[in-house]
């Protein structure tokens, strides 16, 4: 922090209003984004940045105030300006009439489970690159190929009015591999890490040796080339098996997106449309079959939304959103749960109300949304399918503005017949409904086939905030999905 942290929270408490709520969050970051195209080291792109939000609730009025300056005058420059939008909100809001204060924020701590930091020099960045983009050469039919490296340093300190004081230190790491083959008029691509198949943890270069970065260079060119000699997907109605880096986007869209509290409840209908569920499904709806489990978990070691307090205060805890099928609570902060008590529906919430940086403030967001394991062997699970297809790392996504119909398309494809895998197919796509995909769900894979990923890149909100977001999943198994190849 620019300050050091005990100073700052006195500073702002002594000047903070007397009000039903207020507090002070400061957020920094470092980002640094390496990457070598075609064995040609690209200018290195570091971004610093850093400031702070002020909220203040009074009454039903709610005030926001951002600044860069965390000097005195700064900080009262942003009290009196969010004083003022929360004065100007009374009697206008969506909580007319309410008590909306949440409650006092208590002291916590948080910090990446780091084992390796990574105190590479650029020279060191490049040099690894270099490495995995050379060994990407492997044949005239690649015609690009790209190798990249995103670490982000950032630190957010909360501050209330009351005496409570949160700071929370994060590593992020986004390894990625990027390879194009062209051949006869037919491009493929084939990608590794990164936000294609999800590979973003929280960490340092502990991450990398255990994805298998080193290495991961030759085996994603040898694939691409598979996949430029690949057949067309067929098309047809047959079993899915869907593996975790695809299963990562399958849970992203059309069940985080769905569960958002404040698309529910109408917020996003102008900008990122709204949703198929309803406030009175909860408790009630039959979201998929009974195998179907889904926790919102940011206590995940390392994976990419870990973390203990939200932006709003509320301290994180695994709660279920869907269990055994059931829809059981959605993917609601503590100030979206009481706007939705205010409108006569009692819902309780988690700790998801997230801001993608300082000067943003936090609205209701996918942290770790998880897919729990079953007990089933991948083995088993293709030995069940007697006319099927496999389908890993997604290429191309498009779902309607209520998240419910869906087309996707994967970069890897490969036919199941008689229980075997066979022939690899390329271009492989699948569609179908929210509301009655997740029923099909027949088989969950066990613990062996759980991987933990996430995406750097949800985008959400007026103004947009773009954020992280961790997806862990097994291996699942849908029946009787609509599957089709593009032309080419």
């Amino acid at each position: 922090m620019p300050d050091d942290s005990a100073s700052l929270a006195r500073r702002f408490r002594s000047r903070a209003p007397a009000v039903d709520h207020c507090s002070l969050r400061v957020f920094e970051q470092r980002s640094v984004q390496t990457s070598v195209r075609q064995d040609v080291a690209e200018p290195t792109r570091t971004v610093v940045d850093g400031g702070a939000m002020v909220t203040i609730i009074d009454g039903d009025g709610i005030g926001h105030a951002a600044t860069p300056d965390l000097s005195d005058a700064g900080l009262d420059e942003a009290l009196q300006r969010a004083a003022q939008w929360a004065r100007l909100s009374r009697g206008r809001s969506v909580f007319t009439g309410a008590a909306i204060a949440p409650d006092a924020i208590v002291d916590a701590r948080y910090a990446s489970p780091t084992r390796k930091p990574l105190g590479w020099s650029k020279a060191d960045r490049i040099e690894l690159l270099q490495r995995e983009s050379q060994a990407c050469r492997i044949d005239p039919r690649i015609v690009d190929w790209q190798a990249s490296l995103w670490t982000v340093e950032a630190r957010s300190l909360i501050v209330d009015g009351h005496g409570g004081v949160v700071q929370q230190d994060f590593d992020f790491v986004v390894p990625a591999l990027h390879v194009v083959a062209h051949d006869g008029g037919l491009t493929q691509v084939r990608s590794w890490g990164g936000r294609h198949n999800g590979l973003c943890r929280q960490g340092g270069e502990e991450v990398l040796e255990e994805a298998g970065f080193a290495g991961a260079g030759r085996s994603t060119a040898e694939e691409v080339l598979q996949l430029l000699a690949a057949p067309n997907c067929p098309t047809g109605r047959m079993d899915l098996l869907l593996m975790p880096d695809q299963m990562m986007l399958q849970i992203h869209e059309s069940i985080g997106h769905p569960l958002e509290l404040d698309r529910i409840l109408g917020d996003e209908r102008n900008f990122a449309g709204t949703s198929f569920v309803t406030l009175s499904m909860f408790g009630e709806y039959q979201y998929g079959s009974r195998l179907l489990n889904v926790t919102y978990d940011p206590t995940v070691d390392g994976e990419f939304a870990s973390f203990a307090v939200d932006d709003e205060g509320s301290p994180a805890r695994r709660e279920y959103l869907i269990r055994e099928g059931r829809l059981e609570r959605p993917l609601g902060g503590a100030l979206s749960g009481r706007r939705a008590r205010h409108q006569g529906t009692a819902l309780p919430h988690v700790a998801t109300a997230r801001a993608c940086s300082w000067n943003r403030p936090p609205i209701d967001r996918m942290s770790n949304l998880n897919l729990e394991p079953g007990d089933t062997p991948l083995e088993a699970m293709i030995a069940g399918i007697e006319d099927g297809i496999l389908m890993r790392t997604n290429a191309s996504w498009s779902i309607d503005d209520s998240r419910n119909k869906f087309q996707f398309g994967c970069e890897w494809g490969q036919r199941i017949r008689g229980g075997r895998l066979a022939e690899v197919v390329r271009n492989p796509n699948y569609r179908g409904v929210s509301a009655t995909f997740w029923r099909s769900l027949s088989q969950v894979g066990d613990a062996s086939t759980r991987e933990v990923h996430g995406t750097p890149y949800c985008g959400k909100g007026e103004p947009n905030q773009v954020v992280r977001v961790g997806h862990a999943s097994p291996a699942c198994r849908f029946d009787g999905v609509e599957v089709f190849g593009a032309e080419r």
